[in-house]
């Protein structure tokens, strides 16, 4: 009987970490690897990120990480935000290692990322994420919020 139960926890554990590493990010569970088809122009007008509901972000801290958050397209130019930034391990990583890919539609794209601070490039990402989600326009820019600007690499 113990076993038995052996085999099925074994399981149980195989079945959980595929699930992770296939199918999340899930919610505020970041996951690993994007998986898509790998786009190998680079990309000089990012505004159809517009149309592609969240974009997924894979950073390098330790491991792989990926996360689901808005991107959005102002003039062409990608950004990418999120609220109480200073906070998460993702976002500090970048600082240093600027690399990695985000995923919108199907397609992953290598980027690199750099973190806005002019408060005129911050107003701007502020309102290309106001035009994307339908709200917000007429709320101030939190202190706490951040955006990073994606080039193609």
């Amino acid at each position: 009987m113990l076993r038995i139960l052996a085999v099925i926890a074994s399981a149980a554990v195989l079945i959980g970490a595929a699930v992770y590493v296939l199918a999340c990010p899930c919610g505020p569970v970041p996951g690993l690897w994007l998986f898509g088809d790998r786009a190998t122009e680079p990309v000089d007008d990012w505004a159809f990120v517009n149309d592609a509901g969240l974009c997924q972000l894979q950073v390098q801290t330790w491991k792989p990480h990926t996360l689901n958050l808005n991107c959005m397209s102002d003039n062409g130019d990608l950004f990418v935000s999120c609220s109480n930034c200073a906070g998460k391990s993702w976002s500090n990583h970048v600082l240093t290692k600027p690399q990695g890919y985000i995923k919108a539609g199907d397609a992953v794209y290598p980027v690199t990322l750099a973190r806005v601070t002019a408060a005129s490039e911050l107003d701007r990402a502020w309102a290309a994420r106001a035009a994307k989600v339908n709200r917000g326009s007429d709320a101030p820019r939190p202190d706490h919020w951040w955006s990073f600007q994606l080039t193609s690499r």
